[in-house]
């Protein structure tokens, strides 16, 4: 059986290069594991630590259903103004007071111009957050618009 892997993207932008980054690997790695991306993040409110696990909006229980079920989590996104997208933050943020990521395999990828800041604060968090991250699942991609096209 091969593995169920959910694939969130810290870009909003649909077509986005973090997207198109977890769109090929979900095509070259299709024989190995089925990635699925999570293309809501942008639907999730605003952060509330009162609304939290059983009080939380339908599309929060939605997304921690979607980790929960997950085998396994790659996290794929940009650096703005050297941190977190927003979106990206706040996704993570609703995780904070549940066990989601608590031992939970987790791959990271920052793909942006440059990223390191973007990279470091990722890492951070999910470390707080329990995840599983091996050193050979996190991935720095810089100059990532140079690196890839429509075509991969």
């Amino acid at each position: 059986m091969i593995p169920n892997i959910l694939a969130i993207s810290g870009s909003t932008r649909p077509g986005s290069v973090n997207e198109q980054i977890i769109r090929w690997l979900a095509t070259a790695y299709r024989s190995q594991a089925a990635i699925s991306l999570y293309d809501q993040i942008a639907g999730l409110p605003h952060f509330r630590s009162d609304l939290i696990e059983e009080k939380a909006p339908e599309p929060v229980k939605t997304f921690y259903g979607l980790i929960s079920q997950a085998d396994a989590v790659l996290i794929c996104t940009p650096e703005y103004v050297f941190s977190l997208p927003g979106s990206m933050k706040n996704a993570l943020d609703w995780t904070v007071s549940t066990t989601l990521f608590s031992d939970k395999p987790t791959a990271l990828i920052v793909a942006s111009s440059n990223g390191a800041k973007a990279f470091e604060a990722l890492q951070l968090i999910m470390t707080t957050l329990g995840a599983r991250m091996p050193d050979d699942a996190r991935l720095l991609i810089l100059g990532v618009k140079a690196k890839v096209t429509d075509q991969g």
